[in-house]
């Protein structure tokens, strides 16, 4: 699928952010005061960023608060509902955490596990459809969840967390992308599946259905050379995994743990790209792409 730059900034960052407050609610760390306010602070602009992010890809954003109407079958109005929950709760407990010095700890908890199932729904936005073979499998939650505890606790400062959960995280991402390169033949679609003429023979496109490009192939099919994917997945695990691992192995200082935030967020920046790119969306193969 086309990589839009704003549902990747979205993916990314709000991924980032409620990280951070999922282990803020936890009380991982406890700030107080001042340093309370830079951590939260930090987490509510990459959570409220990477949403406003999202907007820019709607068709009418002015519409966006029709998202919460849908929730019954919707994972995007499910979306809305965690983020808009665990905001509010969040923001109670970073209030007494700033301005009173105290920790609530069942309101922390409850905006923690909410804003970690903000980051769930997203994941299920992609993985529930069917039309896209590669998202479509319990990793594509999994992965998604690993990257955002994983960031949080890198920008909490837990580095020993940090060095763990970033190791798995970039093993879950690994499977992610090796299970992912079998998925589309192993969903058995081809042109004979969806015309229903293989019983009577080979089926193939008589002629391309376009002369020139329209909607459904800027939006769904996006070809990536296997040399370039290789070569993006190196960089992407190194940069997220392999370079802050060793910089925080290396140092417990201040300017490594920088390093390897910024490493590790251009490394994300990197397989979320990709994620999108190898989108291996089923109507491809209407126009012979897949």
């Amino acid at each position: 699928m086309h990589p839009a730059p704003s549902v990747i900034f979205f993916s990314v960052f709000s991924g980032l952010g409620f990280g951070l407050l999922f282990w803020l609610g936890l009380g991982i760390p406890s700030p107080t005061g001042v340093v309370a306010f830079v951590f939260f602070a930090i987490a509510y602009l990459l959570a409220v960023g990477g949403l406003v992010a999202s907007t820019f890809h709607l068709g009418q954003p002015k519409r966006a608060l029709k998202a919460f109407s849908q929730w019954k079958t919707s994972w995007l109005s499910r979306e809305a509902i965690c983020a808009v929950g665990a905001l509010i709760l969040m923001a109670i407990y970073g209030f007494g955490a700033v301005f009173l010095e105290q920790h609530w700890r069942a309101i922390g908890v409850l905006g923690g596990l909410l804003s970690l199932g903000t980051v769930f729904t997203t994941s299920m936005i992609y993985a529930q459809l069917k039309t896209v073979p590669r998202w479509h499998m319990p990793l594509t939650p999994l992965n998604f969840l690993s990257l955002s505890v994983a960031g949080g606790v890198l920008l909490a400062g837990q580095v020993t967390w940090a060095i763990w959960l970033i190791t798995i995280a970039g093993a879950i991402q690994l499977a992610t992308w090796v299970i992912g390169d079998t998925r589309f033949a192993a969903s058995g679609s081809t042109l004979a599946t969806a015309t229903q003429l293989g019983s009577i023979g080979k089926v193939r496109a008589f002629e391309p259905p376009h002369t020139g490009t329209n909607y459904l192939l800027r939006e769904f099919v996006h070809v990536i050379g296997r040399k370039h994917a290789t070569k993006l997945r190196v960089i992407a695990l190194g940069l997220m995994v392999v370079l802050p691992v060793i910089l925080l192995l290396a140092s417990r200082s201040h300017f490594a743990g920088g390093l390897a935030l910024l490493a590790h967020v251009a490394g994300v920046f990197t397989a979320r790209w990709l994620f999108f790119a190898q989108a291996e969306h089923v109507v491809g193969l209407y126009y012979g792409k897949r």
